[in-house]
């Protein structure tokens, strides 16, 4: 347990790293970088993030826990095989790259209105910004992470929830100690104009989560999918717009509660088709990787099947929302030598798509003690036990793996 909790930690550190969270993970940068000088503003903007994303963490978590308890197998990022959830949360990335562009302001006072000061709301801003930072980090999974996770699922739950409290404590442990020691923060470049600079420029990683975000969904929903949500996205910004005039408005003492009217009806006009269009749109097939191999669906009868019958079986776990699945399809799987390994040892090589929720695949992740994906898992020829590789992949493993098992004859 205590090695579980000390993985989950250290995970939770090396997720800040993670390409899935950068966009989210600046936004704390240029907000302690606002406070440098002011201690205790800096200190409320860490305790802000730290209480968000444990909150969230053990929200999700204890979600995740009671799922399962009721007969249902999920696990990490079982919140991003929902379309639903997708189409929300890509929303919602793009209202914060819209107010990073100055389309809108949240959480300043009157008084403060444009300008780069945060004021009150620096808490809740925080807060939530840490929130949306922890379910933008699901599709991810930092080493040590998974089987700490993997751990976690099959633990009592007082001993699994342990683990994602050490785990949000070391997503947020960074910048809490930064936001809580001066000594450090005073390492960072001082404040100044170059800070509306750069938030303005922070909005353009907002984006490309949210390019990324709609392109999961129409793998998951389909074209009539995607064609609502790029118009309901349209509409948003429409609405983000006319609020921020009524916004301004208010500052200048102006009317603005008919603009503001206008605002709300834009955004449920916006929203209000999403949940219709995605329930009834049908999902893309995965991409796969290895051309020159005819691909099979992956399927616990497939796999017996073939099992042990003088050839390797390559299974490859993933899902559209898993972006170091798909940093792996493109810098190892859909490589030439990888290819040709396949081709040449006449590895059998399976597709499991996560993308969205299916029951036999959590329950294969859980049987080999994964928390989530990816995962890639080798058969060899003779039947013998199965191989885990490594979650993040090279042309070498995979080539030498393929080698070893095909060696294996029955």
């Amino acid at each position: 347990m205590l090695t579980a909790i000390f993985a989950a930690f250290l995970g939770g550190v090396i997720l800040n790293f993670m390409p899935c969270v950068f966009p989210v993970i600046s936004l704390k940068a240029l907000g302690i970088m606002r406070h440098q000088g002011d201690t205790a503003s800096a200190r409320t903007e860490g305790f802000g993030f730290l209480l968000g994303v444990i909150f969230t963490m053990m929200a999700l978590a204890a979600l995740l826990l009671a799922l399962r308890a009721g007969g249902t197998a999920v696990g990490w990022g079982f919140q991003l095989q929902s379309p639903l959830v997708i189409a929300v949360l890509a929303l919602i990335i793009l209202g914060a790259a819209l107010n990073l562009l100055g389309v809108f302001e949240v959480g300043l006072s009157l008084q403060r209105a444009g300008e780069i000061s945060v004021g009150r709301g620096a808490f809740v801003r925080s807060a939530l910004t840490g929130a949306l930072a922890i379910i933008v980090a699901t599709p991810c999974s930092a080493p040590f992470m998974a089987g700490a996770v993997g751990y976690a699922l099959v633990q009592p739950p007082a001993v699994s929830l342990a683990i994602f409290f050490a785990l949000a404590l070391g997503f947020a442990a960074p910048f809490t100690l930064v936001s809580l020691f001066p000594a450090i923060a005073r390492r960072l470049p001082r404040p100044g104009a170059w800070m509306d600079v750069l938030k303005r420029g922070l909005a353009f990683p907002m984006l490309g989560a949210f390019a990324w975000l709609v392109w999961v969904l129409a793998q998951q929903a389909g074209t009539t999918a995607l064609a609502v949500m790029l118009a309901s996205a349209v509409v948003v910004s429409f609405a983000a717009w006319l609020y921020g005039i009524a916004q301004r408005r208010r500052y200048l003492g102006k009317s603005y509660r008919v603009l503001l009217a206008f605002t709300v009806a834009f955004f449920v006009v916006a929203i209000a088709p999403l949940p219709k269009a995605i329930n009834t749109g049908s999902a893309q097939p995965a991409t796969l990787v290895a051309e020159n191999v005819a691909p099979v669906k992956w399927s616990p009868q497939s796999v017996e099947a073939m099992r042990g019958h003088g050839k390797a079986i390559f299974v490859n776990f993933t899902a559209s929302w898993c972006i170091t699945c798909q940093v792996n399809d493109r810098t190892s799987l859909s490589t030439q030598a990888v290819k040709e390994a396949m081709a040449r040892t006449g590895a059998v090589y399976m597709v499991a798509d996560s993308t969205k929720f299916n029951a036999d695949i959590d329950d294969a992740i859980n049987a080999f003690g994964q928390g989530g994906l990816p995962l890639y898992v080798v058969y060899p020829a003779d039947g013998s036990a199965p191989k885990v590789l490594p979650q993040v992949l090279t042309p070498s493993i995979v080539v030498n793996a393929l080698n070893q098992a095909a060696d294996k004859k029955a």
